[in-house]
Parts: structure tokens; sequence; C-alpha cells
């Protein structure tokens, strides 16, 4: 119980809906002031206030990434993670100061309202259309990935199942679309976004104060793994510099993100691009630093969560150290947000079909509703989809990643090259694009992308390409620069020196401090302990002749692995006075309720007469991988390996989702006739369930 007098589920749950309910009626109200036109549902007429929209670009464009995402990162990278807030700002802060002078003032001039029209002078161009399909690839798989976060959300906080948070997000997204369009969306971020600080500020303090301040929360770090308190990781293959750079330049991919975009293109002018900036990072930066520290304090408190699960860290911390009350602020603050997000991915994905891929549609309100519809169906789907992909389907950083760096490296070079004043053809900007979405892919597909996030691979693609075709093609201006003369080769020598002294000085930093491979994170030994125990649910029935009855167990998601499950009955004969002779009890095992699938099961309906003995009449192996760490039955148990080798091994020994449901058995008697001084009508049999199960002691680092 609590201050409220009711348990902490229902007031977490209320509190929860509360604000859902705010958030909501929020974007409700932007109702009164919307106006039935294709420009107001897209860009909100051109008129939004500054700070509304500032706020709005810091909502979309963190949202699920840095609630879930970010924080994961931080919980798996320690402080080296802290390079990812620093240098993606100076990023931010590039796009805020240039490209986005230069995105306002070409929406304004020539009334576009997609991120896609930007890549050509002409409207429905070649290219304008490859880049909408490209942008609808991209942005799909990015509110998809919002999706997916508030069902982490829930999942977590609420023991609800995320596609139960997939499939409430879908109504959501949509019904914030029709209740306003762009404008919904961006009045609901704006209040979020003032929730959120405060919330994330509450959280942050009660979180370091649980253990023992900024110094305890080092000292921690620490003693779970010296690399956690490192400013760089250990073992990069690339190197630091390229590691770096690439978070710049994912700051700087905010250029080519559609929905922030479409934020700037609801300004009037200029001079409100310039105070939106500054309101943008005003808000944003300390948030992003009380997410770093949230995340370093969910490692600290949270010594038994797998790296695996690391998304789920900030609603796990806010359940365990904020009241039920402020928890349920905090979960509806992460859900809403992920929601208006996708809902403003969609909107951008409309904009692209409708402006560029459609653009006979442009003027259609109603064609722009169900693009908006048909989009929301498509995000969904690829929400529910990727569930089936644990890893990558299911990780929101990892979806993030693959859509933010796609969608900068196709868009900000040709943003940047048309800055300079070059304006290259439809096959100069096919091949650009081409270039990037590839390099993007096929990084991914490499396993690169966790030593070097692809935004460097994209853009050096897409820019290459540039230059070749300049130089090799007859058709593409010759100078790549534009209205600016190329460098003589002074000037190229100095910036060549200034960079290889740059990466001198910061190579050999890292060579100096950086911790060794032997201390990274996932390559200490450590050892794991468990046991294998018995697990045991019987129950008596008492048959008569020719009765049937069914014993059943459900299972939950809370039960371990399970090596091995049986069942078996005893009974005694009672009403035999002359004779040995036993009755006949039948029983066929059901396992169709079991999530499955089963490595191997005997459900086989079978027949006994031996009374006054164990009798095992069904079997289930739900996984046999498991056989291996219980070879000697019962007992206590360790392994020593890496940490990644223990944690993937950990993770299967603490669950059974084969197992989830209910085991299931019919048991049916049929008497002999007995003696002529009894009657031998009935019978008593006990029914029972006997798991071998782990039970996941804990992991430690082994120290010399």
């Amino acid at each position: 119980m609590n201050m409220f007098g009711l348990p902490d589920e229902i007031v977490l749950v209320l509190s929860f809906l509360l604000f859902m309910g705010f958030f909501a009626g929020v974007g409700l109200a932007s109702m009164r002031v919307k106006q039935d036109t294709t420009d107001d549902y897209l860009v909100a007429g051109r008129g939004m206030h500054p700070a509304l929209a500032a706020l709005s670009a810091v909502s979309t464009w963190n949202s699920g990434y840095m609630f879930i995402g970010f924080i994961g990162f931080i919980f798996v990278q320690g402080y080296s993670g802290l390079w990812i807030g620093l240098v993606s700002t100076l990023g931010q802060a590039v796009a805020w100061i240039w490209i986005y002078k230069f995105i306002q003032k070409e929406g304004s001039e020539r009334g576009v309202r997609s991120l896609s029209s930007l890549v050509s002078k002409t409207t429905g161009a070649p290219e304008a259309k490859l880049a909408g399909v490209l942008s609808v690839f991209f942005l799909a798989i990015y509110a998809a990935a919002q999706l997916v976060a508030g069902g982490v959300a829930l999942r977590a906080m609420l023991g609800w199942s995320e596609v139960a948070g997939i499939l409430i997000g879908f109504v959501l997204v949509v019904a914030y679309c029709y209740a306003g369009g762009i404008r919904a969306s961006i009045w609901t971020d704006a209040a979020q976004s003032c929730v959120m600080i405060v919330g994330s500020t509450i959280l942050c303090f009660v979180a370091v104060s649980e253990v023992g301040g900024l110094s305890g929360l080092h000292g921690t770090l620490r003693d779970i793994d010296p690399g956690m308190v490192n400013l760089f990781p250990a073992d990069l293959t690339f190197g630091v510099t390229l590691w770096i750079g690439a978070f710049f330049l994912g700051g700087l991919g905010v250029a080519g993100q559609p929905q922030v975009v479409s934020r700037v293109m609801t300004l009037k002018d200029d001079n409100d691009r310039k105070q939106a900036a500054v309101w943008f990072f005003v808000w944003q930066t300390p948030f992003i630093a009380l997410m770093f520290i949230i995340g370093l304090a969910c490692r600290a408190i949270f010594l038994d969560l797998d790296a695996s699960d690391a998304q789920d860290g900030l609603p796990l911390l806010a359940m365990e150290v904020l009241n039920p009350f402020l928890a349920g602020v905090i979960l509806a603050s992460i859900f809403a947000a992920t929601m208006s997000t996708a809902d403003s991915q969609v909107l951008a994905c409309t904009a692209a079909i409708t402006d560029d891929v459609k653009p006979e549609w442009s003027q259609d309100h109603m064609a722009a509703k169900l693009v908006t519809i048909a989009v929301a169906i498509f995000v969904t789907l690829i929400a529910l989809v990727g569930q089936r992909f644990p890893g990558f389907g299911d990780s929101v950083f990892a979806l993030v990643v693959l859509a933010v760096y796609g969608l900068g490296g196709i868009f900000v070079p040709l943003l940047l090259v048309r800055m300079m004043g070059y304006e290259p053809d439809t096959e100069h900007t096919v091949w650009m694009m081409t270039a990037a979405m590839s390099a993007v892919i096929v990084w991914s597909l490499s396993g690169y992308g966790e030593d070097i996030f692809p935004s460097i691979p994209a853009m050096s693609a897409a820019f290459a390409t540039h230059f070749i075709l300049c130089w090799r093609r007859a058709e593409s201006n010759s100078n790549p620069l534009g209205r600016y003369s190329l460098p003589t080769q002074k000037t190229v020598a100095i910036g060549a020196a200034a960079v290889l002294m740059m990466f001198g000085s910061l190579e050999g930093t890292y060579l100096a401090v950086a911790p060794d491979a032997s201390d990274a994170p996932g390559d200490n030994p450590y050892q794991l302990t468990y046991t294998v125990s018995e697990w045991t649910q019987e129950e008596i029935l008492t048959l008569s002749d020719g009765d049937t009855q069914t014993f059943e167990v459900t299972i939950d998601e809370t039960m371990t692995g399970v090596v091995i499950a049986e069942l078996s009955i005893t009974y005694s004969d009672t009403g035999e006075t002359f004779t040995a002779a036993c009755d006949e009890v039948v029983t066929t095992p059901d396992y169709s309720s079991l999530a499955g699938p089963l490595s191997e099961s005997d459900d086989a309906t079978k027949s006994t007469t031996a009374c006054d003995t164990t009798t095992v009449v069904g079997t289930i192996r739900p996984n046999t991988d498991l056989n291996q760490y219980a070879s000697d039955g019962q007992g206590d148990y360790t392994l020593n390996g890496t940490e990644s080798e223990l944690i993937e091994i950990l993770t299967m020994l603490g669950k059974a989702p084969e197992m989830i449901g209910t085991v299931a058995m019919d048991v049916a008697l049929n008497t002999n006739e007995g003696s002529p001084f009894g009657n031998d009508n009935s019978e008593t049999v006990t029914v029972t369930l006997t798991m071998l199960v782990f039970q996941p002691s804990g992991m430690v680092q082994v120290t010399d």
C-alpha cells in the first residue's frame, strides 16, 4: 500500500492513464485551430511558435531512442558513451546553424513540405520520387522502433506483452494523425518534453542517491568492470578517430531526418529558426546529461540485468526508485513520446508520398489521410515481424541506428552539395543516394556497425560518388564545390596536416589511456553459478469406474529453464481382497497449450495396471540444448567463461519460453470385477508433474 491507500500496481496504472489522458487532451485540443487543408495537416500552415517547434524537435529526435535505446547503450558502454552525447550535439549544432537555414529558406520559397522534395528543384522529378520511396522505407523502420520502444516500456513496467504495446501504439498514431496532423503532434511533444524533463530530473537525483552519490556511482561501476569508468572503449577495430567521427556525422544527420526537418518547415522565417535553435539546445543538452547519468545508475543498481535486456533499464529504474505515481508519469511520458514520434514519422512518410511519389495527391486532403492509415499499418507490421528476430528486430537501438544513418547518408550529402550551389541532375542524384543506401545496408550486415556507426561509410560513399561523377561524367559539372573554387594545393596540404594532427593526437591518447582488450566488457573471465533442482506439483484424483478426469498445471513466464518434465501416476488398488489384480488406469497427456516448440515430447496414450508403484506416463524435453548444463542431474554447478558467453547461457537458463502455457493430462479408470466380498468401483490416483529446473545464483568476475 501507499499514501493513496491502493496497491502500487493500481496507482501505477492510474497515474499512467491520467497523464496519457493529459497528453492526448493536448493533442485533441489542436483540433480547435486546425484547418482542413493538406498544408495545415503536414506543416501546420508554417506558423508554429519557435518554442513549440523546438520542444517538439527535442521530443521527436530523442523519444524512444533516448528513453530506451540510449539508456541501453550507456548501460553497456559506461563512461565512453559520453562521446555520443557530446559529439553528436556538435553535429546537430552545425545542422541547425547552416543546413536548417537552407532547408527553411527552400521550404518557404518553394512551398515544399517534405525533405525528399529538396533533392531536386523540380516537383515530381525522378530523383525526388526515389528520395520519397527511400524516405518511406527508412522512416517506416524508424517509426517501428518507436512502437517497439513503447512496447518495451509497457512490458517492463506493467508486464504487458510488447505486441499489445505495439497495437495500442498503432491506434494512438492514427488518432494523433486524425486529430490535427502535425499540429497535434507538436503540441503533444511540447507537453511531453516539459513533463519528461521534470520527471527525469527527479529520477536522476533519486537514482544517484541510491548508489551513494556520484562518488558511490563511480566506485560501483569500477567494481563491476574497470572499463566502465574509462572514457574510451577497448579494442576498437578501426581506431578511436573514426569511432568518434561517426557520432559527429550522426548528429549532422539530424538534417536528414524528415520528421525533424518537418518541424523546421513549420517555422515562418529565418528569425524563428534562430529562436528555435536556442530553445532546442537549452532543452536537449541537460536532458542528454540526465539520461547519461540515469544509464550509468541503471548499470550500478541492476547488477543482474543482462546486456541483452539493457534497454529495459529506464522503466525498471523508475519502478525501483520512484513511488508508483511518479513511475506512472515516467511510463506515460515514454509511451506518449514514442507514439507521437511515430506519428510524426508516419506524417513525414505521408508528405513524401503525396508530394513526391504521387504529386497529383498533394492537394487532396482525404488522399493524404488514407495514405497515413496505410503507412501506419505498414509500420505496425514491421514492428510485429521484427519481434521474430531477437537482438535486431526487437532492439530499439539497432533499428534507430539503421534508420538514422540511412536517412542521414541519403539526404545530408545532397543537401550540402546543393547548399554549395551545385545542382546535380537526375542520374547524378540517384547515384549518390544509391551509394549511401548501399553502404548503410552492407556495413550493417557486415557486423562492423558495432565498431563504427554506418554514418561514415554512408556519407563517404555518397561524397566519393559525387566527386567521381564530377571527374568522369561529362554531363556533371566538373567543379564538385559548386559556387566555390577548388582549393589550392597549399590549402589542401594545410587541411591534410590539420586532419593528420587531430588523428594522431586522438589515436595517441587512445593508445595511452584506453583499457586493454582483456579489460573490455565481455572479455574478462567470469564465473556463473546455478543449481539444478526438482520442482513438483501434484493432485489427487478420485475416479469411479469409467470416469475420466483432467489434471492441469499452468506455467507462466516466471518459470526458469526446464531440463526435463515428467508426468507420473501412483495408486493402490483398494478393492481387491483375495487377488493381486490391479485396476487399469489410462492416461492421455496433452501439450498442445504450451508455447513450444518442444525439442522432444511423449504424449502417447498409455495404459497401466501397475499399482503400488510410480509410473512415468509422459515426458517433455523442451530444449535439448540445456542438457549439457545439467549433466549430473540435481546439484550445484559452476561455469567459467567470458561475460558475453555466460550472459547468453544465463539467459537460456533463466527462461522457459517453450513451457509457457498449460500441461494437461486426461486420467481414466477401468476397474476389474473384484471379489464376492467387496465392490471394486473406484480408485484414488495421485498425478504428479515433476520438472528439473535451473536456479541461477549469479555471475561474478573472477579476479586474481
